[in-house]
Formats: C-alpha cells, sequence, structure tokens
C-alpha cells in the first residue's frame, strides 16, 4: 500500500485504553505512549488500573491490567470516560473493559490469543471476532503475537521472549497511528534493558517493526493527529501524584533549611514514597524501611524530636495502626507530615484501587480530643503543593499533618510546569537555643501568634527538657494530672489547629455570572471529573458554580460565607458521604451527596447528569 494515500484526520482529543494481563507489560506500553505524547506537547491524564490480586491466573477477568490516556490540544481534567480506542491483548481485556465503549469505537485486538481455551476461560461461548458480536465497532484483529515473532526471527531470544515484545509492536504501531516521536522510546529501551543487550535490540526492533507495520498494512486508512496544547511558557515534564508529592517534600524541607527523614513501611499505593524519597541522599534525605508501620512512624516522630522534619508514608490499612502513635505526636507538640495515599477499603479490600474514605479516619481516628490540620491535593502535580504546603503547617504550628492523597492521583499523571525554587516561600524555621523563661527553659512557653511551643534539638546546652504521652504542664512542661491543666491543654491545642484557618488561602468559587443556585463542592482527586461536568453543564446551557477544598481541617475561614450563597450544595466524593457529614456538622446549608466506592474515579458524564438533574 502506497503509504500516501493513507489520510490523515485532526481530532482535538483522544481517549486510549491499553489492556491485557499483567505480564503483558501494559503499563510499561501506556507510560512510553505517555511520555512520548508529553514530549510531543499535548495536554494529558492518565488513568492506571492494576488487578488487585498478586498474581492474579493470565488470561482470566481479575488478571486483567489497563492504563488509559486522554490527551488533547487544549486543556483537560481527566482520563475520560469512554475510550476512543481499546487495544485488548486477549479475550479477557477485551470482555473487561468492552462495556466501557461507544458504539464507533475503535478496538484493536491480538487475534492469536483468541482461541477457544482461552475464550472458555472468561466465559465466551463463541469467538467475537466472528460471531457479530463486535459489529458496532470498528475492529482490527491482528495476529499481534506471531508478527512479533516472526519480526525477531534471527534474533539470539526464545520464542517465548519474542512473543513478550508484542506490547512494543502494539505501541509502535499506535505510535504511528497518532504521529508520536518514538526517539526517546528507543533510548529508554536500549537503557531499561542496558544490561541484556539482546533483549534491548529486539524490543527496539519489535517497536520499530510495529510503526512500520502501520505504515505498510492495509489495515489502517486513517491516521490521525492531535495537535499540541497552547500552554504557559515554560519546562514542563510528565510527573504522577506520588512522584510531585516527594518533590513537595523535597523542596519544602529544603526551603526550611533542615533535613528530611521518612520513616515508612511498604503499602500499595504509597510504597513509590519510600522508592523515591531513598534516591535523595545527596539532598539529606534519610529514609528507613520500617518492620512495621507503627516503627515507621515512631521513628519519624523521633527524627522530628533531632531536628529533622520526619515523615511517615502509608495507605488506610497502615493509618489505623500510626494512630496511637500519632496521638503521641499531637501531644508532644512536633513538626511531622502523614501521608496516606488512600485505596480501597476496609481491611486489605481492594489495595490497587482508589477510594476516599480515610477523611472521618484522619479526623477523629485517635483517642482523646487530637486534631490536626487535614490537606488533600486534588491532582497530580497538586500534590507538589500540598506537600509543600504540609511542610509549611507542620513546621510553623509544630503539628503532625495528615496529607490525604488517594491511588487515582499517586498513580495517574499530567504535565506539570517546574516551579522556579527561588519563587517559592520561603518557610522560617527557628530553633530554641536559649533558654526562654527567667534563665529557665520552658518546653510549652507558646508563641503568642501561633500557639505553636519551642523546638529545640536534644543536647541543645541549658535547654534540656521532658517529652513523652503523659500530659504536661502548659508552659513549663512537667508531667501534670491537674483537671484545669488537662482541660487547657485540650483546648490549646485544638486552638493551634483552628488557628491554621487564619493562615490559609480563601475558598475560591467558580461561578461566571454570579447567579447560580447550585454549588458543586468537591476534595481531592474527584476535582478533575467535577471540573470536566460543570463544565459540560455549562457548555449545555446549565447554571452551576464551583468550588473545591484542599484544606479539610481547619475548612478555608470562608467555607461558611461560600456555602451559605447557594440553594444546594452537591458534594461528590468516592466514598459513602464523609465530607458532606462534616459539611452539615459545620454549616446551616441544604447540602447532599453524590457517591460512589466502585474503587474506580467518577465519570464526568453521570456527574454532570447529576448536576443537571438537580438544577
Amino acid at each position: 500500500m502506497d503509504c500516501s494515500s493513507v489520510g490523515t484526520k485532526q481530532l482535538s482529543n483522544v481517549i486510549i485504553r491499553f489492556a491485557g494481563d499483567s505480564g503483558d507489560g501494559i503499563q510499561l506500553t501506556g507510560d512510553r505512549f505517555t511520555g512520548e505524547t508529553a514530549f510531543f506537547g499535548n495536554d494529558l491524564a492518565t488513568l492506571r488500573d492494576f488487578p488487585a490480586e498478586i498474581r492474579a491466573p493470565s488470561g482470566t477477568l481479575a488478571g486483567v491490567s489497563s492504563f488509559q490516556l486522554h490527551f488533547a490540544d487544549h486543556g483537560i481534567h481527566t482520563a475520560g470516560d469512554a475510550p476512543d480506542v481499546l487495544v485488548a491483548m486477549n479475550p479477557a481485556a477485551l470482555k473487561a473493559n468492552i462495556g466501557d465503549l461507544e458504539a464507533g469505537a475503535e478496538i484493536i485486538v491480538d487475534s492469536d490469543q483468541f482461541k477457544r481455551r482461552t475464550l472458555k476461560k472468561v466465559g465466551y461461548g463463541t469467538n467475537p471476532l466472528e460471531d457479530g458480536s463486535l459489529e458496532s465497532y470498528r475492529v482490527h484483529a491482528i495476529p499481534l503475537s506471531s508478527i512479533t515473532v516472526e519480526a525477531l526471527r534471527g534474533f539470539p531470544i526464545s520464542n517465548k521472549d519474542a512473543e513478550r515484545a508484542k506490547n512494543m509492536f502494539a505501541l509502535g504501531l499506535l505510535c504511528w497511528m497518532y504521529d508520536r516521536p518514538t526517539d526517546s522510546t528507543v533510548e529508554y529501551l536500549r537503557r531499561r534493558f542496558g544490561k541484556r543487550a539482546e533483549i534491548a535490540d529486539a524490543n527496539v526492533a519489535a517497536f520499530q517493526a510495529g510503526y512500520a507495520f502501520g505504515d505498510t498494512t492495509e489495515t489502517f486508512a486513517t491516521r490521525y493527529e492531535v495537535r499540541p496544547a497552547h500552554m504557559p511558557d515554560g519546562l514542563y515534564r510528565n510527573v504522577s501524584g506520588n512522584l510531585a508529592l516527594c518533590y513537595g517534600l523535597l523542596a519544602g524541607t529544603q526551603k526550611a533549611g533542615i533535613p528530611l527523614f521518612l520513616g515508612a513501611y511498604p503499602i500499595t499505593p504509597a510504597s513509590d514514597l519510600l522508592h523515591e524519597l531513598a534516591r535523595h541522599q545527596a539532598q539529606g534525605v534519610r529514609t528507613f524501611q520500617a518492620e512495621d508501620e507503627i516503627a515507621g512512624i515512631a521513628a519519624a516522630i523521633g527524627a522530628s524530636f533531632g531536628g529533622h522534619l520526619g515523615v511517615t508514608s502509608t495507605s488506610g490499612p497502615g493509618m489505623s495502626l500510626k494512630a496511637e502513635a500519632l496521638g503521641l505526636a499531637i501531644a508532644l507538640e512536633l513538626p511531622l507530615v502523614v501521608c496516606n495515599v488512600q485505596r480501597a477499603g476496609p481491611s486489605t479490600g481492594m489495595p490497587t484501587k482508589t477510594e476516599q474514605a480515610d477523611l472521618l479516619q484522619a479526623m477523629f481516628g485517635r483517642n482523646g480530643e487530637s486534631p490536626v490540620p487535614i490537606l488533600a491535593p486534588r491532582s497530580p502535580s497538586d500534590c507538589f503543593e500540598i506537600a509543600f504546603e504540609a511542610v509549611r503547617i507542620a513546621t510553623k504550628y509544630r503539628t503532625p499533618v495528615v496529607l490525604l492523597s488517594d491511588a487515582h492521583l499517586a498513580n495517574g499523571s499530567e504535565p506539570w510546569r517546574l516551579p522556579d525554587l527561588n519563587h517559592l516561600p520561603d518557610i522560617q524555621v527557628g530553633f530554641a537555643t536559649e533558654p526562654n523563661r527567667g534563665g529557665e527553659f520552658w518546653p510549652y512557653l507558646r508563641d503568642p501568634e501561633t500557639l505553636a511551643r519551642p523546638w529545640t534539638v536534644p543536647g541543645t546546652p541549658g535547654l534540656e527538657h521532658r517529652i513523652g504521652g503523659l500530659e504536661k504542664l502548659d508552659g513549663k512542661g512537667t508531667i501534670s494530672s491537674d483537671p484545669d491543666n488537662h482541660e487547657a491543654m485540650v483546648r490549646v491545642r485544638a486552638a493551634k489547629v483552628a488557628g491554621v484557618a487564619a493562615d490559609t488561602p480563601a475558598l475560591e468559587v467558580d461561578d461566571p455570572d454570579d447567579c447560580a443556585d447550585l454549588l458543586v463542592l468537591g476534595w481531592g482527586s474527584t476535582y478533575g471529573a467535577t471540573c470536566a461536568a460543570v463544565r459540560a453543564v455549562r457548555e449545555r446551557g446549565g447554571q452551576v458554580a464551583h468550588a473545591h477544598l484542599r484544606h479539610l481541617n481547619p475548612f478555608p475561614a470562608n467555607t461558611g460565607d461560600v456555602l451559605g450563597r447557594y440553594r444546594t450544595v452537591l458534594v461528590p466524593e468516592l466514598n459513602s458521604g464523609q465530607l458532606l457529614v462534616l459539611i452539615k456538622a459545620s454549616f446551616e446549608v441544604h447540602a447532599i451527596g453524590y457517591n460512589r466506592v466502585r474503587g474506580l474515579p467518577f465519570s464526568s458524564a453521570e456527574l454532570a447528569a447529576q448536576i443537571e438533574e438537580l438544577i
């Protein structure tokens, strides 16, 4: 076929989903296509979906892994609802994802895998490639496995290793279809498999063979072009939420001039924080992989006592185990950042799936009166800003701060405009070095503005003091069981946390005409779907306002005023209504919830339908 006869169609945006077994390299394929797309200059958002089982049987529905990428020539907020293209490596991948496709979507399948045994394994009585059940879609049945093996014949690898490179063949084909760059993927493959040159050469050859296949086959009559998005000038990189969170912690401690210490026990989906921060010893970072969750937070508290910023990372089950030690940090009034990358529960639940179900745990999941500031990022790149803010609050107010990310943000990615560190605000940290009360050192003598107690490094001459979980006498810091002192300490710790509200940005409202009756109030990772839903409703003539909370305790000082301006407040959450409980308890407003607990993000279409129903 003369490639000049292939037409090119201009598109404003595309949603592609790669799906297959975990062993098919789906996440690597999606990640590389995302990298090329980011380099090309499109705006993008991704959604990774992993099996919850560690080793689900191959070819089964439980073992399907997927990677969805939405890229566009304009600003976007979500990884998209319905894929325009599904690349399915086996029958299980097709069956698990076909329900998300709309009529006319493009399906690319590895026809080599559609055999009687594999079809039967997932409940297909007949071959869907032959029985007419896919006639409403544009199906390309390509023998990816056998073509890849043939393309790699002559390489010093086994047929099994050759077949494993079919994901690179598929990646090359998609890069041809959507006119993606290829150089960085070739460089990546040579770097990734550098210790095994034969494997690197085979993967590069498979990738290039896939590109050439698209260029020469008669299977595809159209290529697609999605032009770069117009974005503010600056240096960009593609960043995941976990990576951005690490960079935010690093930037915060650099601006504060103190070392960072992470005490953590590996847990999905927070383990990447430990992996990434362990690479930054040159920046003064110390990481400790603890034997359990309790040891992780206890070590972080000890690091804070020693003049570092103690950080601990975990997910919901680990938060349960850390609760007692977190109460100790509250009593000690030391800075600490607790990063909870939420996942679907309860118990082990679905550890690779997303949820927002730990808000009330962060608020109340400890004994005694023990409030802490709670922050939540709204996007992968916003994890940087929120982590930086957590460092600022923890060090300024001498308090633990809980940062609530989630699996969707942690594993999702988007373009991130790198900040100029010189333009980030300084974080002032002053350690006590002199007595503060008539020649004595009182460890609980408070700053009149922040109510924070002094922070001093152990061993500072003349500033020896006692810490521990027993209640302290306010000011002097000796152990006290006096009822009046205990009530005073409870109230001053609560007042210190409440005072953070005066030091945080006001809640912003997006209400262009200032005449909407309905406010959609979100938090955390619902931001993208909510923005997309609100935009869709407005394009159809609906009037709706939107606000998003990043500070959840305390709420921004103007929250009550904002909510009071609207007849109805809709609170979408990936839980059973936890922010809704707090809103109703704190403000006299008519608030209703829109709740899903499916382990997946909202679709913007379903949320838009709910908004229009309320309007």
